[in-house]
């Protein structure tokens, strides 16, 4: 590593880190239940410090074992702290080994706290003439902010300077001290003032200025708070003395003598891949055909063009009609696809070469560009010609834009973010950014670095070109490069190629299609239903204040906990972090069984929800051109392969409440049409009995019986003539809970009865239905054996925490390797369907019927009256014949004015 005189020095707070990373990532662990995620978590962070600040000597402190000069000072401090997670405490030796293998200076002082480690080598270095950067999410720090010394996050990506700390704060670096000592801090265990936030100790600071001024005026401090400054008075002096960084501590090596050393590759190698961190093994061994920073045509450089003439994109144009495939994207001014207009397109052909056309940037003094329209028409040829392969990375939202502009995207030949999502759907995140770090060892230039953050942030037209210029083009640039590197990945196993190939990829234009239709909504419906959830609240509120014996806010979790703990007398379930009586709401369903108050707040909290979330919101989303309401489909976000949609999401609206079956209600169809809604019937226990194999589901689904009442003669001994409602409620609770791999005490909680009984209602069940305790079996050794499982078209689904030694974890693992076979295979078959039956209706009725949303299991179409008997007919026959299993696939379909009455 080389080191630069200039350069900061930069002192990571590593403890800080440690913590943070532990609890931002989920629990991850390699395959031999090694817990991995905080070490993933810290080492990514000083790999990002290092590509950051060149050059700079990078140096990470960590708090030491045991007791410091604080515990003698205050032999309470930290009193309050847990002790450490035992996963995490697992991490640390490979945390240290790995820093010390990246050639970072690694310090770890007894008896003193990193913080003032840190504070000690900062003031050296300043005292040197060595600018300080800090890294660490500690606030404590900011009071060693100066004109030589900033505070990096890493994990928040921010920068504080004197001004930031006094933008975040409200007071200066040199009154940090008084602010930590006034606010206290409950996980230090340092004193503070009773009841004094930030805004009172900003407030005294700004007009007192410094401790010592607001203690000697605590007398003219009126009110509960002064009194409780005048009580605070004895201990404040210690409070402040425990909130200062020491910057003069006593250490056995000065700032000259941390030094860097060369990075110790082997060592690394044999950490990460204990580790298993197979991007970096990749990355550092040089030897993988996809290796980061080696990817097949990698470029040694780039070279990226801002095209402004004529000429030049000519030249650009006849490359594309030349070339085989060719990466391209648009820049625009909203994510929002049905505002968005194109700002500049931009597009590669080869690695490391790509062009961006700027359009529409029209910030003051932004140079001549191109016309938006002439260029669009050049494209829109080789845009719509289907037989020219388009790359992309989220190519629906780029079809959804052109859209806009008059232009049919065809010719969607692969996509990134559908091929790094079918590779491993849980491995990464599949955003650019995301892929080209993992799969190209390469940090991208982010939108807020050259747009902002917040309110200030820019739109894309508002960016000088020489920043978005570099930004677009790199965008075309990545995604050819991820290409030629996930697909061959993809090639290499048939199943997911199947996946990728015949599911995924043909369902971006029948999305893009869904999406730009919308969905026709009733604004008076839902103002009519808003009202009547205000008045129902209103009732409810009236009546817990009644059956409390008093008025109190029902969202205020505290006074909630006086009344239901205190005055009440409630029995307490659970308990918070701090060791309070919970009132979340498992804990309110709990209650609830046997006393009134926790009913009411349960239905006020769920009717609030449905106002806020629908009644309330949904008008306010209806499109001012097309009167309706158009959601965003998200292929890559469940981990099973199942859609997800937002603004709005439709998969959430309530089905089991009558209020909220009729916000469905509100979802009408045009004058001349009917909404169809059709609905796989129990599918997820079709593809149970598919995949066990077992006679006596088979045979129940073959003979067309109700399943759950044939499960609840089984379980339950009793003629199927002769099983009750609550039989067959019991034994749907069975059918589902066990594909979700519920356990018996889940069960007993579900039905309201004892853990022994619901015991035996799934011995019986396993009993009756043998072929489905031998899957549960197979599929959890699969699981263990290979570390994933699939979906019966191929679809794979990773367990990381499989082979956890937490045992809760393992377990969560295990219940998702028993659903997820059933819930992805699910959520093939009806892509599947979208596919066959968008392609049947763009044949046969393309003015007359158009699916316009799915949810879960179930599409709903608009349909023209004339056409209803020919497009239930062949929609029922084409959904039913999406997957060929040994039950048959039941299809319902049903007609109305509106969704409510088409379920």
């Amino acid at each position: 590593m080389s080191q630069n005189d200039t350069a900061p020095i930069v002192l990571v707070d590593g403890s800080s880190y440690l913590f943070r990373a532990y609890h931002a990532l989920p629990p991850l662990t390699n395959s031999a239940g090694q817990p991995t995620g905080a070490v993933k978590g810290v080492v990514n962070m000083i790999r990002r410090l290092d590509q950051d600040f060149p050059g700079s000597r990078v140096v990470v402190v960590f708090d030491a074992k045991g007791k410091t000069f604080r515990h003698e000072m205050f032999e309470d401090y930290k009193a309050n702290r847990p002790p450490m997670p035992d996963d995490l405490a697992e991490q640390i030796e490979p945390i240290h080994a790995i820093i010390e293998a990246m050639g970072h200076p690694l310090l770890i002082v007894p008896g003193v706290e990193a913080d003032d480690v840190i504070g000690t080598l900062a003031r050296q270095a300043t005292e040197q003439g060595i600018d300080v950067v800090i890294s660490t999410g500690d606030k404590d720090m900011a009071q060693l902010v100066s004109d030589h010394v900033t505070l990096v996050n890493t994990m928040t990506e921010t920068r504080m300077d004197r001004d930031g700390v006094y933008e975040k704060f409200g007071v200066g670096p040199g009154q940090i001290i008084d602010y930590l000592a006034l606010v206290g801090d409950k996980v230090d265990n340092i004193p503070g003032v009773e009841k004094c936030g930030p805004k009172t100790a900003v407030k005294w600071l700004q007009q007192y200025e410094s401790l010592d001024a607001v203690m000697e005026n605590a007398d003219a401090i009126k009110g509960k708070i002064g009194e409780n400054l005048r009580a605070a008075k004895a201990t404040l002096p210690l409070s402040r003395d425990l909130a200062t960084i020491r910057t003069d501590v006593t250490l056995d090596f000065g700032i000259d003598e941390v030094a860097e050393r060369a990075p110790n590759h082997e060592q690394l190698l044999d950490w990460f891949r204990q580790m298993e961190f197979r991007s970096w093994i990749e990355e550092l061994s040089g030897d993988g055909r996809d290796t980061p920073g080696n990817t097949p045509d990698a470029p040694k450089e780039t070279r990226y063009d801002i095209v402004t003439e004529q000429a030049a994109f000519e030249t650009w144009l006849t490359a594309l009609k030349e070339a085989d495939e060719f990466a391209f994207d648009t820049e625009t001014t909203s994510l929002n696809y049905m505002e968005a207009a194109i700002v500049g397109v931009s597009f590669a052909v080869t690695p490391g070469e790509a062009a961006y056309v700027p359009l529409a940037h029209d910030y003051l003094g932004a140079p001549d560009q191109l016309d938006r329209e002439t260029v669009l028409a050049s494209l829109r040829p080789l845009l719509e010609d289907a037989e020219r392969r388009k790359i992309g990375q989220n190519l629906k939202y780029d079809m959804n834009v052109l859209a806009n502009h008059g232009i049919t995207l065809r010719g969607i030949a692969d996509d990134t973010m559908l091929e790094s999502y079918v590779l491993d759907s849980v491995g990464t995140r599949h955003d650019m950014d995301s892929l080209a770090q993992k799969y190209l060892g390469q940090t991208t230039t982010k939108f807020e670095t050259i747009a902002g953050k917040g309110a200030k942030q820019l739109t894309f037209n508002q960016i000088d070109l020489e920043q978005a210029g570099p930004y677009a083009a790199e965008d075309a640039d990545i995604t050819i490069r991820l290409h030629r590197t996930l697909r061959p990945r993809l090639k290499e196993t048939a199943s997911l190629e199947s996946v990728y190939t015949a599911i995924d990829m043909p369902l971006v234009p029948v999305l893009s299609r869904m999406e730009q239709r919308g969905a026709l909504i009733s604004a008076d419906t839902l103002a009519r239903q808003s009202q009547e959830l205000a008045t129902r609240m209103a009732e409810l509120e009236k009546e817990a204040h009644e059956e409390a014996g008093e008025t109190f806010n029902l969202g205020s979790p505290k006074q909630l906990q006086a009344i239901f703990y205190e005055k009440l007398g409630l029995p307490v379930i659970r308990k918070t972090p701090k060791g309070a009586p919970s009132t979340a709401e498992p804990v309110l369903q709990e209650l609830a069984h046997d006393y009134q108050l926790p009913h009411l707040i349960l239905e006020h909290r769920s009717l609030s929800k449905l106002k806020s979330t629908y009644t309330d919101r949904l008008p306010e989303m209806i499109h001012g051109n097309t009167s309706r309401v158009h959601t965003s489909y998200h292929q890559a976000i469940a981990a099973t392969g199942r859609l997800s949609s937002s603004e709005p999401n439709l998969q959430n609206i309530p089905i089991r409440t009558e209020q909220g079956r009729r916000i469905r209600q509100a979802f009408i169809a045009p004058e001349g049409f009917k909404l169809v809604a059709a609905d796989y019937s129990q599918i997820e226990l079709r593809i149970m009995a598919h995949l066990s194999g077992d006679e006596g589901l088979l045979t129940a689904f073959a003979e067309g019986k109700d399943i759950h009442r044939a499960t609840a003669s089984e379980v339950f001994d009793t003629p199927l003539a002769d099983v009750t409602g609550d039989q067959r409620r019991s034994a749907k609770a069975i059918n589902f809970g066990l594909i979700y791999g519920m356990s018996a005490w889940g069960l007993s909680r579900q039905l309201g009865i004892e853990r022994n009984e619901a015991q035996q209602y799934v011995d019986q069940y396993f009993e009756r239905y043998p072929g489905v305790a031998r899957y549960m079996d197979n599929i959890r050794q699969q699981a263990h054996e290979q570390g994933y499982v699939e979906t019966l078209f191929g679809r794979r689904l990773y367990l990381p925490d499989i082979g956890a030694r937490n045992h809760q974890m393992r377990q969560a693992a295990e219940r998702t390797a028993i659903n997820a076979p059933m819930q992805g295979t699910a959520a093939d078959i009806i892509k599947r369907a979208m596919v066959d039956v968008d392609h049947w209706l763009m044949d046969h009725h393309p003015e007359d019927a158009q699916m316009i949303m799915q949810v879960h299991d179930e599409l709903i179409l608009e349909v023209r009256e004339t056409a209803l008997d020919d497009v239930i007919e062949n929609l029922t026959q084409r959904m039913s014949k999406a997957a060929d299993l040994d039950v048959p696939l039941l299809v319902d379909a049903g007609v109305g004015d509106n969704w409510d009455e088409a379920h």
